[in-house]
C-alpha cells in the first residue's frame, strides 16, 4: 500500500491511473488514502478527493468501497462540516440515479435487460447505503428525509414494489432502534418540531407511494407507522396532514372491505373539511357529505362473527380496536356493525342535511320508508342517478376524487338483503319467478349467493326449492320449522302423563302447585349449572390450547435447535470435504502441471535440435520479405507523405496569413481608434496647457538633477584629492623610514668609528612605524610599490637627484638643530603644497 503524506498527492497519481485506463488501481489508491489514520482530520482537499473516488465507485458499481468511504469521511466531517458530507452524498445518489436512467435510455425502458437490471440494482443499493449510513443522526436527519423521498420516487417511477417493501422495513427498524437505544450519542429528539416534520413527511410520502403502487398492506403499515409517531410525542396532525391521513384511510378500508371503517374516515374527512376548509365550496360540500352517507348505507346489515370461536372473537376484537385507534374513534360498546354508523350520522348533526337530494331520497327509502315492492320503481332510478355523480373536489384538492358509483354495487346488495328481509316476514313461500321480478338488479342465481351469506350469518332463514320453485322463509327463534311440531307434540305428551298421575282434584292441583316452585327452581339451578359447566370447558379449552401452544413452540424450538445443529455439523463435513478435495485438486494440478511442463520442455528441446537450421532459413526467407514489402511501402508512401507534407505547409502558410490578416485588422482599428482618442486629446487647450506644465517641470527636475550631480561631482573630487595626498604622505614616510633602516644597518656594519650620523634611538623608529602602519590601517591597503627608481621616484624637488637621504634642510637635519628647525618649520600645509596635482 503506497502512503501519501500529502492527500493532492495520492489524487494525482489516481488521475494518472485513470487516463490510462487503470480505474481499479485507482480506487484501490484512493481507498488506501480515506481508510488511513491521515484522513480522520477533515480538510478541505478531501472533498474533492471524495468527490472522484464516488465517481469511479458508481463507474465500477462498487457499492463496497462507496459505503467504506462514506463512513469514514462521515466520521472525519460529521464534527466539522456537515455540509461536505451531504454535498458528496448527494453527488453519489445523483451519479447512481444518472447511470441507470442512461441505461433505461439507451434500452428503450427495457427493465428485463440483464445491464439495466444490473444498474437498478446498483441504485437500490445505493439507496440502502445511503440510508444504512444516515440512520438515527440528528446532524443529518435532513439528508436522510432527502435519500427516502428519492427513493421512493425511484421506486414509483419504475414499479418497484419489492425494493419499496424492503426500504419502507429499513426506514421501520430503524425507528424502532431509535426508540430503543434511548442514550445513543447524536440521537433525533422526536419531540423537536423540526425533527418531528421531516419523519411526518417521510412517511406520508412513503404512504403516497404505497396507495399509487396498489400495496394496501404497506399503506396500512404506513399509517400505523404515522400513528405510531402521533403516540410517541403526544401530539395531533395539523389539519392539512390529517386531512391526507384519512383521504388515504379511505382507500385502504374500501379496497379491504372494511366498509365500517371506511364510513368512519369520510366522516372524519367531512369533519375537518366542514370545520377548518373556510373555501370550501357548495358542491364539493355536498360531495363529501354524499359519500359519508353512501359509505354508512354500504355497510353490511350483518357481522362476520357468528358462529367463530372464542380464539377468533379475541382476533377480531382485538383488529377492531386497532382500526378504532387509527381512525380516533372512541366507540360505544352497546352499538355494533351498522347500528353504529346510523347512530353516529344522526348524532353529528349536519351530514345528512348536506348531502345531495338523491342521497336523502335514497336514505329515507332504506331506513325509513323501505318497501320490496316498490324497490324497483323507486329504488333502482335513484341508485342511476346517483352512479353518475362523480367530479374532483376543487375548493379540496388533497382529497380523492369522489367516486359515488363505486358504493352502488353495496347499495344494491343491502337494497336485496332488505327486500329478502321484509319478504320473510310478509310471506311464508314465494315462487321464485316472483322473487326474481322483485329484485331489479341481479339475477336469481346472485340472488341466491347473497342469500347463502346471509343465512350462514343468521340474518334470514330461508330454502330454496328448485324442484318446486319455491323459496321457504322461517323464523329464527325457537319455533322454527324444523323444531316446532315435535316440541308441540312433546308438550301434549307430558300433560296427559301428568293427567294420568295426579287425576283432576284439590289434592292433585295442590301437588302440582308445590311442584311448581320447586320445578322452577330446578331448571334455574339446572341452568346455572350448565352455564358454569360450560365456563369450566371454555376454560378447558384455552388451558389445552395454551398447553398446546406451548408444547408446539417448544417442540419447534428443539427441531429448530436440532435443525441448526445438523446444519452446523453438515458444514463442517460440507467445508472440511470441500478443503480436501480443494487440496486433492491443487495436488493433482501441480503434478499435472509439472508433467506437461516436462514434457513441454522435451518436445521443445527436440524441435529445436530438429528445426533449428529449417527455422533458421525461414527467419532468413522472412526477414528478406519484410524488407521487401518494407522497402516497397516507403518507396510507394514517400511521394504520398511529400505531397501531404507540401498540401500541410500551404495550410499552414494560408492559416498564417489569414491570422496575420487578422491581427493586421485589429491592430489597425486598435490604432486608429488610439488616434482618434489621442488627436481628440491633442487637440484641446488643456493639453497645450498640461503639457507645457509637464515640460516645464521635467526641465526644473533636470536642472536640479545637473545640479546635484556637479555638487556631488566636486565633493566626490575633493574627497579623492584628500585621499590621494595622504596616500602619498604615508609612501613618502615608509620610504624616509626604510632609508633610515639601512643606513642605520650598513653603520652597525661599518661600526662606531665610521658612522659619522648621530644616534636616532629605537623608540622614535617604532613610533614611526606604528605611525605608518596606523596610517595604513586607517586610510586602507596601500598601493603595490614597484621596482625601480623610476617607479618609485618620489615627486619631492630634492629627490629629483636621486639622493635618497637628502631632505629638505640639507645634512643638517639629523642633528638636534635639523631636527627642530624641522619640527618648527611651518604646518603641514606648507609640506603638502610641494604634492603634484592630481
Amino acid at each position: 500500500m503506497a502512503i501519501f503524506f500529502n492527500p493532492e498527492n495520492a489524487l494525482k497519481r489516481a488521475e494518472e491511473l485513470i487516463s490510462v485506463g487503470q480505474k481499479q488501481d485507482a480506487l484501490k489508491v484512493l481507498h488506501d488514502l480515506i481508510t488511513s489514520r491521515s484522513f480522520r482530520s477533515w480538510q478541505k482537499p478531501h472533498e474533492k478527493i471524495m468527490f472522484r473516488y464516488v465517481e469511479l465507485c458508481v463507474d465500477l458499481k462498487m457499492g463496497r468501497f462507496a459505503k467504506d468511504g462514506l463512513i469514514q469521511y462521515r466520521n472525519s466531517c460529521q464534527q466539522v462540516n456537515v455540509t461536505s458530507f451531504e454535498e458528496v452524498t448527494k453527488r453519489f445518489i445523483q451519479l447512481a440515479t444518472v447511470k441507470a436512467e442512461q441505461a433505461l435510455d439507451e434500452k428503450a425502458f427495457d427493465v428485463d435487460d440483464l445491464e439495466v437490471t444490473l444498474w437498478l440494482k446498483f441504485l437500490w443499493e445505493t439507496y440502502r447505503t445511503v440510508l444504512e449510513i444516515l440512520r438515527n443522526n440528528s446532524k443529518l436527519q435532513a439528508l436522510y428525509a432527502f435519500t427516502a423521498h428519492k427513493a421512493f420516487q425511484f421506486f414509483k417511477k419504475y414499479k418497484r414494489p419489492t425494493e419499496f417493501r424492503r426500504v419502507c422495513e429499513i426506514m421501520r427498524n430503524n425507528l424502532e432502534n431509535l426508540n430503543k437505544y434511548r442514550d445513543q450519542r447524536d440521537r433525533p429528539d422526536l419531540t423537536e418540531p423540526e425533527t418531528l416534520q421531516l419523519y411526518l413527511d417521510t412517511r406520508f410520502e412513503q404512504l403516497k407511494v404505497a396507495t399509487e403502487l396498489g400495496l394496501w398492506q404497506e399503506a396500512f403499515r404506513s399509517v400505523e407507522d404515522i400513528y405510531g409517531l402521533m403516540s410517541m410525542v403526544n401530539k395531533t396532525l395539523r389539519p392539512s396532514l390529517l386531512v391526507v391521513y384519512y383521504s388515504k384511510l379511505t382507500e385502504i378500508f374500501w379496497t379491504s372491505s372494511c366498509h365500517l371503517y371506511h364510513a368512519y374516515a369520510w366522516l372524519k374527512l367531512f369533519s375537518l373539511q366542514k370545520n377548518f376548509n373556510k373555501n370550501l365550496s357548495q358542491k364539493d360540500l355536498q360531495l363529501v357529505a354524499s359519500s359519508v352517507v353512501l359509505a354508512a348505507l354500504s355497510v353490511s346489515p350483518f357481522g362476520h362473527a357468528h358462529g367463530a370461536s372464542h380464539f377468533e372473537l379475541e382476533i377480531e376484537k382485538e383488529r377492531n380496536l386497532k382500526m378504532a385507534n387509527l381512525i380516533v374513534f372512541n366507540l360505544e360498546p352497546k352499538f355494533e356493525g351498522r347500528d353504529m354508523v346510523t347512530f353516529y350520522l344522526f348524532v353529528s348533526s349536519g351530514v345528512l342535511s348536506c348531502a345531495t337530494q338523491e342521497v336523502k331520497d335514497l336514505y329515507h327509502q332504506l331506513e325509513n320508508e323501505f318497501h320490496p315492492l316498490d324497490l324497483s320503481s323507486k329504488t333502482k332510478p335513484l341508485l342511476d342517478r346517483i352512479s353518475k355523480i362523480d367530479g374532483k373536489l376543487t375548493t379540496a384538492p388533497s382529497l380523492p376524487e369522489v367516486h359515488l358509483s363505486q358504493y352502488v354495487p353495496s347499495l344494491e346488495k343491502l337494497a336485496t338483503l332488505k327486500l329478502l328481509q321484509q319478504v320473510s316476514k310478509m310471506y311464508q313461500t314465494i315462487r321464485i319467478k316472483s322473487l326474481s321480478q322483485l329484485v331489479p338488479f341481479f339475477d336469481f342465481s346472485d340472488v341466491e349467493k347473497i342469500s347463502v351469506d346471509a343465512v350462514k350469518h343468521n340474518f334470514l332463514a330461508m330454502k330454496v326449492d328448485h324442484v318446486k320453485g319455491f323459496v321457504t322463509f322461517g323464523n329464527l327463534g325457537i319455533d322454527s320449522d324444523e323444531l316446532r311440531d315435535p316440541l308441540t307434540i312433546f308438550a301434549e305428551t307430558m300433560n296427559k302423563v301428568r293427567a294420568m298421575l295426579f287425576p283432576t282434584s284439590c289434592k292433585a292441583s295442590k301437588l302440582g302447585n308445590d311442584i311448581a316452585p320447586n320445578l322452577e327452581e330446578t331448571v334455574e339451578k339446572e341452568h346455572k349449572r350448565l352455564l358454569a359447566r360450560q365456563s369450566i370447558i371454555e376454560k378447558r379449552k384455552e388451558e389445552q390450547e395454551r398447553q398446546q401452544l406451548e408444547m408446539e413452540h417448544e417442540e419447534e424450538q428443539r427441531k429448530l435447535k436440532l435443525l441448526k445443529q445438523t446444519e452446523e455439523a453438515e458444514q463442517k463435513r460440507l467445508a472440511s470435504e470441500v478443503e480436501g478435495r480443494r487440496r486433492q485438486r491443487i495436488l493433482r494440478e501441480i503434478e499435472e502441471r509439472e508433467l506437461e511442463q516436462a514434457q513441454a520442455s522435451l518436445e521443445a528441446t527436440e524441435r529445436r535440435q530438429i528445426n533449428g537450421e529449417e527455422r533458421e532459413r525461414r527467419l532468413r526467407r522472412l526477414a528478406k520479405t519484410m524488407d521487401y514489402l518494407e522497402r516497397a511501402k516507403r518507396e510507394e508512401s514517400a511521394p504520398l507523405i511529400e505531397a501531404a507534407y507540401q498540401q500541410r505547409l500551404i495550410e499552414e502558410r494560408e492559416l498564417e496569413e489569414q491570422t496575420e490578416i487578422k491581427l493586421s485588422k485589429e491592430r489597425h482599428e486598435s490604432d486608429l481608434k488610439e488616434k482618434v482618442r489621442v488627436a481628440r486629446m491633442l487637440s484641446s487647450e488643456s493639453f497645450e496647457i498640461f503639457q507645457k506644465r509637464v515640460i516645464r517641470l521635467r526641465e526644473a527636475e533636470l536642472e536640479r538633477q545637473k545640479r546635484e550631480k556637479e555638487e556631488h561631482l566636486a565633493q566626490v573630487k575633493q574627497e579623492r584629492d584628500v585621499k590621494r595626498k595622504q596616500i602619498y604622505y604615508l609612501k613618502c614616510e615608509e620610504e624616509r623610514i626604510r632609508k633610515l633602516n639601512e643606513e642605520e644597518e650598513a653603520r652597525k656594519q661599518r661600526g662606531p668609528s665610521q658612522s659619522s650620523a648621530k644616534y636616532i634611538p629605537k623608540f622614535r623608529l617604532s613610533q614611526a612605524t606604528e605611525v605608518s602602519v596606523s596610517a595604513d590601517e586607517q586610510w586602507g591597503r596601500r598601493r603595490p610599490q614597484h621596482s625601480g627608481r623610476d617607479s618609485a621616484a618620489p615627486l619631492v624637488e630634492g629627490d629629483q637627484r636621486g639622493n635618497a637621504g637628502e631632505r629638505p634642510g640639507g645634512g643638517s637635519w639629523r642633528s638636534e638643530e635639523g631636527r627642530y628647525a624641522l619640527r618648527s618649520s611651518g604646518p603641514r600645509s606648507s609640506f603638502s603644497s610641494t604634492l603634484m596635482p592630481v
